[in-house]
């Protein structure tokens, strides 16, 4: 262990003893996009003893620029991206475990995702899930690495249980449907995520070797050539998340009908009991009348105007529009109810 991580140990602040907390740690990633992917690989190349990564998604070629984990084969073979992020991690350190989890995180199955371990890092794309995480995080008293990153600007904060303010002291409320641009529709450079990925596993590593993390908000502009870091006060008296001890997310209160993914003209439909589906069957079905592909974790099929993504549990990716109700129309018209 010493000849791979000597550099590591090397520096002061980790040494010997920080490296054997590395050996012993568990992270989770939740979400290996751009962010996700990058930290992860970062991550294991330090030496995390195990890395568990949760994805929905799978991997497309318009992915490459950004998501530096993933090949044009795996965007070629629509591989999910997690079991792409386990097998690429494995290859470049198959001294630690790495769990590829494809699955959609809510309220009914977080606890189940993310129990054992002792960071989350955030790689999400949307506010619903990370105040999701933050409930779930604040609730438990894990620490948990917030991050975004969007055209040029990216922004990232640790937060700590009991010692940091909490995602909620920072945004009170979930942004309004529509009020928040997308890569899809703002674009996003590849330089501004591994800066953010950077910061973030830097302050992953500054806690599990017992330092505090940085109490301060990282806000980056690669464009415009300025980096900010701004003080937060402690947590807000009245947040309704860390003071106040109400989990809304968490209890699903807050749970939307569908979801529309970051930089894609498409709807996530996700069905209320996660029951394996007979992917190869409704191949055969669908087969007849349209264009279908599969691997063992989806089925890709060609509908009109309309792309249908199923996955092994029932979670289906309509793509060709943004619009719920039309969305399940096609997956009631296709795969059925």
């Amino acid at each position: 262990m010493d000849s791979r991580y000597s550099r590591q140990i090397l520096f002061s602040g980790i040494g010997a003893s920080g490296q054997e907390r590395f050996s012993k740690a568990k992270v989770t990633v939740v979400g290996c996009g751009a962010l996700g992917s990058v930290s992860s690989e970062i991550l294991a190349r330090a030496g995390i003893g195990h890395l568990t990564i949760i994805d929905r998604d799978y991997v497309e070629l318009s992915n490459l620029q950004r998501q530096s984990l993933f090949t044009e084969k795996d965007a070629r073979g629509c591989i999910p991206k997690a079991v792409a992020a386990e097998r690429a991690l494995q290859a470049i350190n198959s001294e630690i475990k790495v769990d590829g989890v494809v699955a959609d995180i809510t309220h009914l199955n977080i606890s189940d995702l993310c129990s054992e371990c002792d960071i989350v890092v955030d790689g999400s794309d949307n506010f619903e899930l990370r105040f999701l995480l933050n409930d779930y995080c604040i609730k438990t008293g894990i620490p948990w690495l917030y991050a975004a990153a969007l055209g040029s600007y990216g922004i990232s904060f640790a937060i700590v249980p009991g010692k940091t303010p909490c995602l909620r002291c920072l945004f009170q409320e979930l942004p309004a449907s529509g009020t928040v641009e997308t890569c899809e529709t703002a674009g996003i450079l590849a330089s501004v995520v591994h800066i953010v990925s950077a910061y973030q596993v830097s302050q992953v590593l500054k806690l599990l070797v017992g330092e505090s993390p940085s109490k301060k908000v990282l806000q980056i502009d690669v464009w415009e050539d300025s980096i900010r870091s701004v003080g937060i006060k402690g947590p807000l008296k009245d947040c309704e998340c860390c003071q106040m001890r109400d989990f809304r997310f968490l209890a699903g209160r807050d749970k939307t009908l569908m979801t529309q993914l970051c930089g894609r003209n498409a709807v996530q439909l996700s069905p209320q009991q996660s029951d394996p589906v007979d992917l190869d069957a409704i191949a055969r079905r669908l087969s007849a009348s349209m264009e279908v592909s599969s691997n063992e974790f989806l089925l890709k099929a060609l509908a009109g105007d309309f792309e249908i993504v199923l996955f092994s549990d029932g979670r289906a990716i309509i793509k060709g529009t943004n619009e719920y109700a039309e969305a399940r129309a096609v997956y009631s018209k296709y795969i059925g109810n």
